[in-house]
């Protein structure tokens, strides 16, 4: 087969670099480098992308084998039929390493039609690291790097006001954007650099805080063969994704105008607002998941995709995710249609997402994820609801580590495993729910003050050591 590749696929000429994004990672190319291909093809908008890696060791080697393409599958469940859709992605130009080419990476502040800065360098990646200096090749962190490249622009065009970017970071942290920005304006101080520059950098430049939402588990090494038989050339960086797709911006009509998405059948939400997508996403999609996993481990089941198929743990997920809505201050009918697509998500026969890997920091990822729906039931209704209670259950009996005389996968801190592993040797269920819920550590309230939710819990851990999952929560539901 021959090599993908410009020449043998015909597609030498390149686009004008309107788009510099840090990370070369499966996500972003799955994600924004398509969003961008999708603005290409359909309102014509002609942005060629220049990939800079972020840390010293990446993939861009791979990428520029290839001149920039590379295959993406968009594998899964729609309104329960399988698709899958293929699109070659043609808009990076080029892309660069700043620890081996850092000549050309201060190139790029130079070009004419750049007009949009994307990232995604991890959660970890937006930080400020005080021993970073502006004449590093490069700096270790984003926020440095990104500040060394901005400044190079600003003087190359004498601090002109067209050439100020729009910087969209994708990094999964809260308020993303205006993390970045306050630590842009950080190095500014420290470095000393002039007025007129950070001026131009807050004023000027402008800054977007985002919402990303698709499922994008990358190369499909395990099926390789079966995506290559799909194509007619040899691609080494083929991306699989699901279908679904979001990406909610803050911005207004100034970023709509810049960025015409509106003109295509892309989800892309330019808002004044993303909490409340964020809210639905990590409360349906992200709660659902956190909610499911101790329950479903339990019970035997070992994938996402096999819970919500089951007869009995796919009605309790449904059940979950029914819960959790009624505490959203939201359009009904967009709550709906949100919770169908994530269940058809967590289908998607194309993506093997076990339990044990998402069954990381459970606590923490409880307390953020699934208590705000559990309380926000009881205080709309002055009860308990009965599935996420009974979620919670499972996971303190998840955190007890053994089950039916084998390990479970329980991941998490050291203290936390110590004070659960401590907690369960008290013996009985109400001293061990009666400490759980006391932490505030865990939870950042007492949950001993909730009323009726130390009696609901003992009577779950109690149903679930004597009688196993789905008959203990039978034996429980009729109780509640």
């Amino acid at each position: 087969m021959k090599q993908l590749n410009r020449k043998n696929t015909g597609l030498e000429k390149l686009q004008p670099i309107k788009v510099i994004q840090f990370g070369e990672g499966n996500f972003l190319r799955a994600f924004v480098d398509y969003a961008f291909h999708k603005l290409n093809k359909e309102v014509d908008f002609n942005a060629g992308i220049a990939v800079v890696q972020p840390l010293k060791d990446g993939m861009v080697n791979l990428i520029n084998d290839q001149d920039g393409l590379y295959t993406l599958f968009m594998n899964g469940i729609k309104k329960g039929e399988k698709i899958q859709d293929i699109e070659l992605i043609t808009n990076i130009v080029k892309a660069i390493n700043p620890y081996t080419e850092f000549a050309d990476y201060l190139a790029l502040a130079k070009e004419e039609e750049l007009q949009f800065i994307v990232s995604n360098t991890t959660e970890a990646g937006i930080e400020f690291i005080e021993s970073d200096t502006p004449d590093m090749q490069p700096p270790v962190s984003f926020p440095a790097k990104l500040t060394v490249l901005l400044y190079e622009r600003f003087k190359h065009f004498n601090g002109d006001a067209s050439k100020g970017v729009t910087i969209i970071p994708c990094e999964l942290i809260d308020y993303n954007s205006e993390t970045l920005k306050k630590y842009i304006l950080q190095y500014c101080d420290t470095w000393k650099l002039e007025d007129a520059f950070k001026t131009w950098v807050s004023d000027v430049c402008t800054y977007h805080s985002t919402l990303v939402d698709r499922i994008v588990p990358g190369y499909p090494r395990a099926e390789i063969e079966e995506y290559n038989n799909k194509l007619d050339y040899q691609d080494n960086l083929i991306v699989a994704a699901e279908p679904f797709f979001l990406w909610a911006i803050e911005g207004g009509d100034a970023l709509k105008s810049k960025l015409p998405f509106h003109k295509t059948d892309l989800n892309v939400k330019i808002v004044d607002d993303i909490r409340p997508f964020k809210m639905i996403k990590v409360r349906i999609l992200n709660g659902a998941h956190t909610a499911m996993v101790p329950f479903s481990l339990l019970y035997g089941n070992k994938l996402v995709m096999e819970t919500v198929n089951g007869d009995f743990t796919g009605k309790f997920v449904n059940s979950v995710i029914s819960e959790i809505s009624e505490t959203l201050d939201m359009d009904k009918n967009e709550i709906t249609a949100y919770s169908e697509e994530v269940m058809d998500r967590f289908k998607n026969p194309f993506i093997k997402h076990a339990l044990a890997d998402i069954a990381l920091n459970s606590i923490s990822k409880f307390k953020v994820r699934v208590l705000p729906s559990l309380l926000g039931y009881y205080n709309a209704n002055n009860k308990l609801p009965v599935n996420l209670t009974f979620s919670l259950a499972s996971l303190i009996q998840f955190y007890k580590g053994t089950w039916n005389n084998e390990v479970l996968p329980v991941k998490d801190s050291p203290e936390i495993v110590e004070a659960f592993k401590n907690v369960w040797q008290l013996g009985s269920s109400d001293l061990v729910v009666a400490k759980i819920l006391a932490n505030t550590e865990f939870w950042g309230e007492d949950l001993t003050k909730v009323k009726g939710l130390s009696e609901a819990l003992v009577l779950a851990l109690n149903e679930i050591e004597e009688n196993g999952i789905e008959k203990g929560f039978a034996n429980f539901s009729k109780q509640y």
